[in-house]
């Protein structure tokens, strides 16, 4: 299997792998299918783009409500009579959930099928957001999200799964940049859509705002994506398995998201940070002897999913801290009500979608690693433009251009962390590894805002001027500066793929 690992650090190669070939006794599976085993290269779907609107509609949806509660908590707070902590868990919940259970999401998506996969997340999400929206108390707020994070950590892997199997060659990477897109543009969306709804009908509103959409959008997928045989296993689930990686990956994000408000070394921190090592250690325990493993520990040494992920973790983990910063200087600092607020951040989703979709023509033209690095040092130049701020703390001028040239650096990178990481798939790893990649997401933006938080601590409590947030923005531009550098060294040199994409191997 030594070639076919060797073809993986590289876009040039066009190998067919077996994925079964590099788990224990692989070989001898192998050996034993060698003359039943038959490539079938898939036909191109109808209707394909149509199916790419749907998908990243429904992605959308799970973005947005990352960032769409900041701006309400105020008035989520006043109407259900909860402090400071209980909305702290209001936005941490739904990022546990979501985070936490990413990868048995994308394991449920590959043996499930997609298809079931992303309308079952879809609906239970649907569904969630209309309790939400009623929510008469805390309790039942926080209970809606939980359950909201635990069907979008199920619909996102099956999303992109299927944007990766639906579309081949040169095709993929503009759909895998529309995608990306999705990201960036549903983060900044959520403070504009946050606050629009907020100051207009009330916060109820941007959780009912979900339901129209999730309705229309589930019956139109429905009939409209194609049911594929799912793949499936003659083993029994690697229950021990997901139950490692979710503890995992729990207790890592909620660490990091709690590190925050209690520091880094407060014993409460501590204890999540060494359960997340046990857990993961555990993880890697169980794969090592599952006869059929939650993820295939190959998968995790292939450069392409290696490199997409660590440019995924750093451009999530660059954004979304952002996002916050800004918009917690524009409010605090600024004196900004939730309309404006919200409103200064358009010109910065344009910048991200534009960037993105620049990044997409890009990659199949020069490849991933020269787009994720210079969208990278573009970010770095946009976060020094914000560390900048004048002592008396400026105004909008002083602050939505760096984050637009930041957003606008950032979309390309995202575009190029899923298609690289994505780039030699096949169709029965797709719903894992994009599990695997959205997790990254997920961890990039809570470490990245738990930093940011810890050093933008003085400004954020009110009674260090502008020094907390200019320091923050300038880490964020070192930070991304050495990531660019990373990048372009860890990232396979050449152009994705643009053969017809990855083959059933039966």
């Amino acid at each position: 299997m030594q070639g076919a690992q060797d073809a993986h650090d590289t876009f040039g190669a066009h190998d067919v792998h077996d994925p079964h070939g590099d788990a224990a006794g692989g070989h001898a599976h192998a050996h034993a299918h060698a003359h039943s085993r038959v490539e079938v290269r898939d036909a191109p779907t109808p209707r394909r783009w149509f199916v790419l609107t749907l998908v990243c509609l429904a992605q959308f949806m799970l973005i947005l409500d990352v960032t769409v509660v900041n701006v309400a908590l105020p008035s989520i707070g006043a109407d259900l009579g909860l402090g400071r902590e209980p909305l702290t868990w209001v936005v941490t919940a739904y990022a546990l959930a979501f985070g936490g259970l990413m990868i048995l999401g994308g394991r449920i998506a590959d043996t499930l099928g997609r298809r079931t996969a992303f309308l079952l997340g879809l609906g239970v999400f649907t569904a969630a957001s209309l309790a939400a929206g009623f929510a008469p108390n805390g309790a039942m707020l926080l209970t809606a999200r939980v359950v909201q994070g635990a069907a979008a950590a199920l619909l996102s892997p099956a999303a992109l799964a299927l944007v990766t199997v639906t579309f081949h060659g040169p095709e993929r990477n503009r759909a895998l940049g529309v995608w990306a897109a999705i990201g960036g543009t549903g983060a900044a969306a959520g403070v504009l859509v946050g606050g629009l709804l907020t100051a207009g009908p009330g916060w109820e509103w941007i959780f009912f705002a979900n339901v129209p959409i999730g309705v229309a959008v589930l019956a139109l997928a429905a009939s409209v994506i194609p049911a594929r045989p799912r793949i499936a296993s003659g083993t029994r689930p690697d229950l021990p398995g997901a139950l490692a990686a979710t503890a995992g990956t729990t207790a890592l994000i909620l660490g990091v998201t709690r590190a925050g408000d209690v520091g880094w070394a407060s014993p409460w921190t501590l204890l999540s940070l060494t359960g997340a090592a046990v857990g993961y250690a555990l993880f890697v325990l169980v794969e090592r002897t599952s006869a059929d493993p939650l993820v295939p520990l190959a998968l995790l040494t292939r450069r392409p999913v290696i490199s997409g992920a660590f440019v995924m973790l750093v451009a999530s983990g660059l954004l979304i801290p952002l996002f916050f910063l800004g918009s917690l200087h524009m409010q605090h600092t600024l004196g900004f009500d939730s309309l404006r607020t919200g409103s200064a951040f358009l010109p910065v989703a344009v910048a991200v979608t534009v960037g993105a979709h620049v990044g997409g023509l890009l990659v199949g033209r020069i490849g991933a690693r020269p787009v994720g690095a210079g969208g990278l040092m573009l970010a770095a130049v946009g976060a020094l433009w914000l560390s900048r701020l004048p002592e008396h703390g400026g105004g909008m001028a002083d602050v939505v251009p760096g984050l637009a040239l930041a957003a606008a650096g950032l979309g390309p990178a995202f575009v190029a962390a899923t298609t690289t990481a994505m780039s030699r798939v096949h169709h029965d790893e797709a719903g894992i590894t994009s599990g695997v990649v959205n997790t990254f997401h997920e961890l990039g933006g809570a470490l990245g805002v738990a930093l940011v938080s810890a050093i933008a601590a003085p400004s954020i409590a009110g009674g260090g001027g502008v020094g907390g947030y200019t320091d923050a923005f300038l880490a964020c531009a070192g930070t991304a500066v050495v990531a660019a550098l990373v990048a372009f060294v860890l990232v396979p040199a050449g152009r994705p793929p643009a053969s017809d994409g990855p083959r059933h191997v039966h």
